[in-house]
Formats: C-alpha cells, structure tokens, sequence
C-alpha cells in the first residue's frame, strides 16, 4: 500500500515547466523563503497538507498527554509530581496552538476531533505504547520528547506562518521536558542497581518506538518529496532519524545504558552511527491501529470529550449572552442609534 502511494505521490510531484502561472508564483515564494500567511493565495493541495500535517501534530500532543499522565498521582516525591503536572499541561497546551494554526486554514477544531475519534486520522505511534514503570517516564521525556525536537525545530522555519510561529513556544517547551526526562534517568542510573536496571528496561522498550518516530523510510514515505518542495518539511525523516540516533547514543553511554541494538557502531567513514534492521512491521501495524494501546487511548480521548462536552456547551452560551448583553449596552447608550436614556 505505501509502494503505491509513493508511486502516487511521485506522479504528482510535477516540473516546474508543468506548473500553472500560479503555481509558479507560489513555489517562486517558498523558494525565497518567505512566509504563507492564512489570507493568501495557495494551492488547494498545499492546504490540504498542512492540515493533514498540523493536525496528526495536534491530535498526537493531545493523545500523549495521556501515557505519562497515568503516572501524576504515582509520582515518587511532590517535586517528581509537580514536574510531570506542568509537562502535560504543557502538552495540552501545544495541542492548543496546533488545532488554532489548522483552523487559519478553514477547517474547524471540532471537525478535526472528531476525525481522530472517528479512527480516520493520524498520530504519533510512539503513544500507543503503555507505560508499564516510573522509569517510562524519564525515558519518554529523554527519548520521545528528544525525537519530538529533533523534528520540530526545522518546523519552525516551514513555509506556512501560523506553523512556524506555533512552533517556536512548542520546541522552547519541549527542550525543558527532554532535560527533566533525562534528568530522572541520570537519577535512576545513580541510584541502586534495582533503580539502574528500571532505566535499562525502559530504555529496551522506547528505544525502537522513539526511532519510528520520524515515519517510514524515505522511500516508503508518501509525502516527503512534495512536503520538502513546498518546505513545509526541511528533511527528510531518514535524515532526521540519523541526527537523533548520533545524539541519544552518546548521551546512553554517559548514564552507563546499553542501546538495545547489537548492530550500532560508529562508521568513521560517515562520520554517523550504523545501526540494525528497524521493525517496520511493527510501526505500520501500530500506525493501522492495531498497537499495544491504540483503542485505549482512543477511548480515554472521546470519554474526556463527550465528559467535558457541558463545559464547552455552558462557555458557548455564556459567550452568547455576554455578546448580546455588549450590543444591548452599546445600542442604548448615549450618542447611539438606539435609544438614549
């Protein structure tokens, strides 16, 4: 199926002999780097992407609240437990900035939640994994959030404006939340040799989910090619992979972990780490929805949505009267066209 796509995908990217006037103008833009703001002429395909894009970024902040959010009321001191609260609030919080950045794109927030209840669209894989230790949660804030970086710095220099600005405050944030994550690991890997094994354990089981991270391989990956022409992506995701499996190894070795990787060696030809075999068939197995923790991470999703569903009704309506309550004062205040006191 994704020999296919790329296939598709290749066919649709065109020459730029084969683009319309427009479209020409338009690349001209992004080739200049400058900036796409929300009222400006774009390609219907261009948006499309973006919201595709932005929203699997949105959907997976909001659904990675909730593997380390199992973990607030177990956290083993108060400091532990107020770090980790104000790491997922912050992780709601930049699903907050992503759906806002879709919605400049014409498509509401609502619908948006709804696809992803609904099982039609995307998010991380790596959040389909269950976190089965409080060393989970170290190694999640080193590993996932490091890849999350990784990714989303590039980003902050895409095409599209509202993305790039949103990003700016998301990878601030989330270069906090590596540091703590490795924070708690060093801890774990100076304490006793029970706590140095949790963080071996942890390392084991995120190690290749944090690496799929970045989606398939380049030549699997059915929108790399245009994404990069239009730079909504700046690299590709083998690109970007490598980048993170040269920063997390050295980073292992210092907290005296082992990569679960028999194959990983430093090529001083490449000047890059050689690593083994990535199970793809997990990821493309986790990605169809059929991971570790897919359907209860769906499930927690739409019973907080149908739950909190009366809170957003009581805002609306509130809003409702408050702004017939502002044309009201203003329609029978002095000087108006309504009728004075």
């Amino acid at each position: 199926m994704y020999t296919q796509l790329v296939d598709t995908e290749a066919k649709r990217l065109r020459s730029r002999s084969e683009l319309s006037e427009p479209e020409q103008l338009f690349q001209a833009r992004l080739d200049a780097e400058q900036k796409i703001e929300p009222g400006d002429d774009m390609p219907e395909a261009y948006r499309r992407t973006l919201i595709r894009q932005i929203s699997q970024h949105a959907h997976s902040e909001w659904v990675g609240m909730l593997p380390e959010g199992n973990w607030i009321t177990r956290a083993p001191t108060l400091a532990r437990k107020c770090i980790l609260l104000a790491k997922v609030q912050d992780e709601g919080g930049h699903a907050l900035y992503l759906y806002a950045a879709a919605e400049t794109l014409g498509v509401a927030r609502e619908t948006l939640i709804e696809e992803l209840h609904a099982g039609n669209a995307k998010y991380s894989s790596i959040f389909n994994y269950p976190t089965l230790t409080w060393a989970d949660v170290g190694a999640i804030g080193w590993l996932v959030d490091g890849a999350a970086i990784m990714n989303q710095i590039p980003l902050c220099r895409c095409s599209y404006g509202p993305y790039a600005r949103a990003m700016v405050r998301i990878c601030k944030e989330e270069s906090f939340h590596q540091r703590q994550g490795y924070d708690l690991m060093l801890a774990l890997c100076r304490g006793a040799p029970e706590q140095k094994q949790m963080a071996q354990d942890a390392l084991d089981r995120w190690w290749w989910p944090a690496v799929m991270m970045f989606g398939p391989p380049d030549e699997s990956s059915p929108h790399t090619a245009q994404s990069k022409a239009w730079r909504i992506k700046l690299y590709t995701n083998d690109e970007l992979r490598q980048k993170f499996i040269d920063q997390s190894v050295p980073q292992a070795d210092y907290l005296g972990l082992k990569v679960p990787d028999a194959a990983l060696k430093w090529n001083e030809a490449s000047g890059h780490y050689d690593f083994g075999t990535i199970p793809w068939d997990e990821f493309f197995r986790v990605v169809q929805g059929d991971g570790p923790c897919n359907r209860d991470r769906l499930d927690t999703r739409r019973e907080a949505w149908e739950g909190g569903r009366w809170v957003r009704e009581a805002a609306t309506a509130h809003a409702v009267k408050t702004a017939a309550r502002r044309r009201d004062t203003h329609a029978t205040a002095p000087g108006s066209n309504g009728v004075s006191p």
